[in-house]
């Protein structure tokens, strides 16, 4: 089986009860970090990468969350990680206004990335697919799994582009190395 063409990163608070999402500038919509693997990159190295570009954010890989594998041309196989901070130094925002302790570098929206926040697990924003389904693998903390990316369907494109035709056209747009970003 091919390699692991993208990564992304699960980072839980230490209670487990909020996870840290970014939202992106060319489709601006709540995700959690997480991109492409570089040629000769582990994708362990590549998500590490991936959380400091996106987030400013030095982390370590925890564990494996699971093995996504694409049914179609929309997605990429991608490994999910649980990643955990390395150091403890400054209060980082929540959606909710007040500052909360967070131990994981200097928060660091860049070119790619419009906002950086951590999310109550029973408030998260809307997001599109996959990433519920894999916030809730990463919660049941149980060994690795490898599923399917059901849930990034052709369908499920269309239906998107009727209720939201911008952003899916941002997507789409992104897909072709045309991604339009906001300020």
């Amino acid at each position: 089986m091919n390699s692991p063409k993208s990564v992304a990163a699960v980072l839980l608070s230490s209670e487990r009860k909020e996870v840290l999402l970014i939202k992106r500038r060319d489709v601006p919509v709540w995700v959690l970090p997480g991109g492409g693997i570089d040629p000769g990159e582990l994708p362990e190295r590549a998500i590490e990468r991936e959380v400091l570009e996106e987030t400013g954010f030095t982390v370590k890989v925890a564990r494996l969350v699971g093995d996504y594998l694409p049914i179609n041309r929309l997605s990429k196989r991608t490994h999910l990680y649980e990643c955990i901070p390395l150091l403890h130094r400054a209060p980082y925002p929540s959606p909710g206004g007040k500052d909360m302790e967070r131990g994981i570098g200097k928060l660091a929206p860049n070119k790619e990335t419009l906002a950086v926040a951590f999310f109550s697990i029973y408030q998260l924003p809307p997001m599109p697919p996959p990433y519920l389904e894999w916030i809730q693998d990463a919660l049941l903390n149980a060994p690795p799994v490898q599923k399917k990316l059901l849930s990034i369907s052709y369908k499920n494109l269309i239906k998107n582009l009727i209720l939201h035709p911008i952003l899916v056209l941002r997507f789409l747009l992104a897909r072709i190395g045309c991604a339009i970003n906001s300020n």
